[in-house]
């Protein structure tokens, strides 16, 4: 599934057989559903985009502020002995167990992009 991309948003790209259409939802948003159409891809891309506008300017009008689709902050469950090892090779690089973790998680997403 490729994605779209506009002003720190992301939104899927799929397609409806039955409506023979394209379209998609705001990924990572928990409390909001932000979700647009388009009968090829420019016009997919326009409504995404108008679609994040019209959310930040709804926000804006409210006086709230508009939600991110990811806070930067998640908890990951691991073995003991991973943690260890983690550590180590922490501790190896000279920096800490965070600066380790978010090293090699940019690295494999830039891959997947």
């Amino acid at each position: 599934m490729e994605y779209l991309k506009y002003k720190g948003y992301t939104g899927s790209v799929e397609y409806s057989e039955e409506d023979n259409c394209l379209y998609g939802k705001v990924q990572g948003m928990s409390k909001h559903a932000i979700t647009y159409e388009g009968m090829d891809l420019n016009e997919l891309k326009q409504d995404f985009e108008g679609a994040i506008d019209d959310y930040i300017a709804s926000c804006a009008a409210r006086g709230v502020e508009p939600c991110k689709p990811y806070s930067g902050t998640f908890n990951v469950r691991v073995s003991p002995e991973i943690h260890s090892a983690i550590a180590a090779l922490a501790q190896k690089s000279g920096i800490t167990i965070n600066a380790y973790v978010r090293q090699v998680l940019a690295r494999e997403a830039e891959m997947a992009y």
